[in-house]
């Protein structure tokens, strides 16, 4: 890896020449510079590495080994960028063998090129966000176009590779990425150190993407702070504006990099924004958003709060929070290998059960009655049977908590210290004591960590109590900053609910059924019919068999029972790029039937086109 760095006068001057001239091809118009934090960071991707799998290839992605890094507390800057490209397309794609990546859809072919790194911030935000711009080689100048995406979940910059990346990059357009004001820049508190654009922990001097003001310790302990949590900014609220800006940075680095190609304006190149989960929901708020040059958006499993209708994610994960442990040893869910531990209801469920009948909430008697009384209550909620199902992951996983800590202190933007309900981010020790991070494993925060703790060494630190059911005290105080009329959290929701996206828009929606994490009833599905009843220009594809996490349907278990969302996404780029370019019409709302893959003698059959039915 060749890389460059440019300060900041002269990118900023060469893009104000650059873009100077961007007001004109057949009226067309040309979006204003960015005011970037430090500048451009150039990185250059050929020989033993490219844009698209940083050298590893098929082979080292699907390695359950992660790329290693020479000396683990100083890792270079291109051992973090491998090591966060290996993270991130593991957490999105399903690359098992016999799961059809790469064989029959999707691509791992190398794809060399540029990669331009800056911080952007939004007027009146404390933090920036990151973007990037991936551009490849042979990028198209003939047929110019711009894939621009926001990360799933609270990922880093590269949370979208395996989607926008894996598309946009081996058909030769420029990729845009934005981590929305999340990410994985995870800072210990004690010190304040920030990490700079190229991934290592920042010195002295140099631009970090979330900054945070040190502290003082406690025993050598500080809290760690975490961007989605801690920023104050409740950046879910502009997810569609960091979107937007993503777009403008692609704009100037065309402009800078094909000078003799422009002026690069919205009239002459193309703009599809694409995401999945949260990064769906990104896209979908980017349409609401005029001047963007957006022309079609496609959204995968999206967390989107519509204006009317739906639940907003805050809602319902608490609820399920509460509820769904113990709703999981109804007789419903016998068949369900991962809700039934040896055979038998869970002792977790069972403890929950118990627990919430003592405080009054369940009056049914007996651990059946109970289970099934949890069951009706989520059904009541808009809840499936599938969808239930399917969250067994995240109530396994301890997920719902998770997330709910991290949301409501994004949404009542508090600092690392002051977190709802007594919660906090911080390192363990193997005696459950707290402990300073070591310096291998806040160098690896980077490019290890998902954006939402536990994980990457951080624990999730607080909640908890002494009962039989140690969690439901926490769980309990999430739920009640929902419910409780006024609260910062409840204004920071209503924040994040949409707007009628821009007429005469072609978006593609695609849902699976059976999403556990972000249920198709309350978001993708009302979502869709929210817009189409204000006139938008929506197709919504609705995938049966299908949940929200394609990165696990390599277990046995849960590939017998599901088909992946992604080979849909690629469809409905397929179809949205082919509107743009070709004027042929956009497919037609559909349900997909689908036929999960047999599992037979121990062997899961592998995924053979026709398990994903009839595509649109």
């Amino acid at each position: 890896m060749n890389m460059h760095r440019l300060s900041r006068p002269l990118p900023i001057a060469a893009l104000a020449l650059a873009l100077s001239a961007c007001a004109g091809v057949g009226g067309g118009v040309g979006p204003g510079a960015l005011d970037l934090e430090a500048g451009i960071a150039l990185h250059t991707h050929r020989g033993d590495d490219d844009l698209l799998t940083a050298g590893l290839g098929a082979q080292g992605l699907r390695s359950a080994t992660p790329p290693g890094f020479a000396d683990p507390a100083a890792p270079t800057a291109q051992e973090l960028r491998r090591r966060a490209v290996w993270t991130n397309w593991r957490g999105i794609a399903d690359l098992a063998p016999g799961g059809g990546y790469g064989e029959f859809y999707g691509s791992l072919a190398p794809v060399t090129g540029r990669e331009y790194h800056a911080l952007a911030t939004l007027p009146g935000r404390r933090q920036p966000h990151r973007v990037m711009v991936q551009l490849p080689d042979d990028f198209d100048t003939d047929a110019r176009c711009i894939v621009v995406t926001a990360s799933s979940g609270s990922r880093g910059i590269y949370g979208a590779i395996a989607l926008a990346g894996a598309w946009g990059l081996p058909r030769g357009c420029a990729v845009a990425y934005t981590d929305k004001g999340a990410g994985t820049g995870y800072v210990d508190t004690g010190d304040g150190r920030g990490f700079a654009l190229d991934g290592r922990l920042a010195g002295p001097g140099e631009a970090v993407e979330f900054e945070v003001a040190p502290r003082d310790t406690v025993d050598g302990v500080a809290p760690i702070a975490v961007k989605h949590a801690h920023s104050g900014d409740n950046p879910e609220a502009d997810w569609g504006r960091h979107v937007g800006q993503a777009t403008r940075f692609a704009f100037q680095v065309l402009a800078l990099a094909h000078p003799d190609d422009g002026p690069w304006t919205h009239a002459n190149t193309r703009v599809i924004a694409v995401g999945v989960s949260n990064g769906g929901g990104a896209v979908l708020r980017a349409a609401e958003l005029p001047g963007t040059g957006i022309d079609a958006v496609v959204a995968i499993s999206p967390n989107v709060l519509p204006g009317n209708g739906g639940r907003a994610l805050y809602d319902y994960s608490t609820d399920a929070a509460l509820w769904m442990s113990c709703a999981l040893n109804a007789g419903a869910f016998d068949d369900n290998v991962l809700a039934r531990p040896q055979g038998q209801p869970s002792a977790a469920g069972l403890a929950r059960c118990t627990m919430l009948q003592a405080r009054g909430l369940l009056d049914a008697g007996d651990a059946a009655a109970q289970a099934e009384q949890a069951r009706q209550h989520l059904l009541d909620g808009g809840w499936t049977d599938a969808g239930i199902a399917a969250g067994v992951i995240s109530s396994n996983f301890d997920l719902w908590r998770a997330v709910n800590a991290t949301y409501a202190s994004a949404y009542a933007r508090t600092g690392p210290a002051d977190m709802p309900c007594g919660f906090s981010f911080a390192a363990l020790g193997a005696d459950g004591q707290l402990r300073a991070p070591t310096p291998a494993e806040r160098a690896a925060w980077w490019s290890d960590a998902s954006g939402i703790p536990p994980g990457a060494g951080v624990a999730l630190v607080g909640g908890m109590d002494t009962t039989a059911d140690p969690a439901l005290g926490g769980n309990q105080c999430l739920r009640a900053l929902w419910t409780e009329p006024g609260s910062a959290v409840r204004a920071g929701v209503e924040a994040t609910r949409a707007g009628v996206p821009r007429l005469g828009l072609p978006i593609i929606v695609v849902h699976g059924a059976d999403d556990g994490l972000v249920p198709e009833p309350f978001s993708g599905g009302a979502y869709a019919r929210w817009a189409k009843a204000g006139g938008a220009d929506l197709r919504y594809w609705r995938v049966q068999n299908a949940q929200h996490f394609d990165a696990f349907l390599g277990l046995p278990v849960l590939g017998k029972r599901y088909v992946p969302m992604m080979p849909y996404g690629y469809r409905a780029l397929d179809a949205a790029w082919q509107h743009l370019a070709a004027g042929v019409a956009l497919p037609a709302d559909a349900d997909i039937a689908t036929t999960p893959r047999s599992f037979e003698d121990g062997k899961l059959a592998p995924l053979a086109r026709e398990n994903l039915g009839a595509m649109p």
